[in-house]
């Protein structure tokens, strides 16, 4: 334990997800040995994004205007949505250059466990947008991990009444990866959704 303002800074860096205590002293202490000009840097950095930076009114992504860069774009298909679970999901999925539709980002996923039902997340803003546009597709393209399956699960339900197309990105064996390293349920997944080569 360290005193006054040095333990203070490591106990806030702990708070910040994927920092353990080891990782919060490291970066603290980092922070006393930098420039102090670059780490005025940095706290501006961090200031200005918290003053500047919002969700998007429409789709929930980061921007700093009202609405995000995607959903300004007339070039997108505004008839597919692509329901991902944070911003940084909107990235991965741009970096691919295989979407050009719009998004949808619920802010999480269903955890009981952590208090996380469908009321925290924005399926009221989806069910909205599906309501004032005209949608043929839904992509559901959330984590494929426990709580990620349940939240597709629970998105599926609710939109199959609606008649509208719903699909669920394909999850299977990753290039470069050996069977016989393979979980049961990947390997499951990757002959669920096999497509023919001929």
């Amino acid at each position: 334990m360290y005193e006054g303002a040095v333990q203070e800074l490591i106990d806030e860096l702990g708070r910040l997800p994927g920092v353990g205590p080891k990782s919060a002293q490291r970066i603290a202490f980092h922070i006393l040995e930098s420039d102090p000009d670059d780490m005025k840097k940095l706290a501006t950095a961090i200031v200005t994004v918290k003053e500047r930076v919002k969700f998007c009114t429409v789709c929930g992504n980061v921007t700093e205007q009202e609405t995000c860069s995607i959903c300004r774009d007339p070039r997108r298909d505004p008839t597919m949505i692509c329901v991902v679970e944070e911003s940084k999901d909107v990235i991965a999925v741009e970096r691919t250059r295989s979407f050009r539709g719009r998004y949808h980002v619920l802010g999480g996923a269903i955890n009981p466990i952590a208090g996380i039902g469908p009321d925290q997340l924005r399926i009221r803003e989806l069910l909205s947008r599906l309501s004032d546009e005209q949608i043929s597709e839904i992509i559901i393209a959330t984590d494929p991990n426990l709580e990620g399956e349940a939240t597709a699960t629970y998105l599926v339900r609710m939109l199959k009444t609606l008649g509208i197309k719903v699909t669920r990105l394909a999850s299977g064996l990753p290039v470069g990866g050996d069977l016989e390293y393979a979980d049961e349920i990947t390997l499951g997944r990757a002959f669920e959704g096999r497509r023919s080569m001929s």
